[in-house]
């Protein structure tokens, strides 16, 4: 069986939409049930056998890297890779932290992205699905029916294979992008220099038929501001009730 053993945590951002709470704190060390956003990542990350993960840095650095070193005790070990001098987007970040990353697979997980997990926990659901062979990039998808605190019009169709579409200008489409994906190196090759988003090597992928998806069987969380962010609070209170 496959093993994930490291994994991209994408931290860099300025969390913009999360004002004002992210003008005095990064958005990944916004705390959701005690805990910060940063922490349900790597936890999730550490059940899942992931034994490094690689967070990258931009906005209120030194909060996050004094943030890691205060877990330094827990799984998984974590690195710094650092964007002070210029914000590299997902795609850019990702490939800058590559040497730290190896030929992979590795997931890249956003630091905000939340979910309750269903009866399938979702990282080692998407390792089982992962097969090199058919998919250069594998996305977790959440059917927008049971998400909360989205409201646009879905990122993807899948078909019964997995295989993606992207939705159509008109279009509204059952799944929306949850936050994370597993790929390997690979996926990276002739990448472009400088800032570019994930989106770009997708789109490349799509084109060559080899972008998949599975299906989060839990309930994605869109924790992009405030209101959203209590709304995950009494959703994931009523659900431990």
């Amino acid at each position: 069986m496959t093993r994930v053993r490291r994994a991209m945590v994408l931290s860099a951002g300025f969390g913009e939409r999360m004002r004002p709470i992210t003008e005095r704190i990064p958005k990944p060390l916004v705390p959701l049930m005690g805990k910060t956003l940063l922490d349900h990542v790597l936890d999730r990350l550490d059940a899942a056998g992931v034994e490094q993960a690689v967070v990258n840095v931009h906005y209120l650095p030194e909060q996050i890297e004094t943030h890691l070193k205060d877990r330094s005790h827990r799984g998984p070990e974590t690195v710094v890779s650092d964007e002070r001098a210029l914000l590299l987007d997902t795609g850019g970040g990702t490939t800058k932290a590559l040497p730290l990353l190896g030929d992979g697979p590795f997931f890249i997980h956003n630091s905000d992205s939340v979910w309750s997990e269903g009866v399938t926990p979702a990282l080692p659901h998407m390792v089982r699905h992962w097969n090199p062979a058919l998919m250069d990039c594998l996305l977790l998808l959440a059917p927008l029916s049971t998400s909360l605190g989205y409201n646009g019009r879905g990122d993807f169709d899948m078909e019964p294979d997995g295989r993606l579409s992207r939705r159509g200008e008109r279009q509204v489409v059952p799944f929306a992008f949850a936050g994370v994906s597993l790929c390997t190196a690979s996926l990276f090759e002739n990448a472009p220099d400088g800032p570019f988003s994930l989106n770009l090597l997708w789109d490349r992928a799509l084109a060559n038929g080899r972008l998949y998806g599975v299906r989060l069987d839990g309930r994605w969380m869109h924790v992009g501001t405030p209101d959203a962010l209590e709304e995950a609070e009494a959703s994931l209170e009523h659900e431990g009730a």
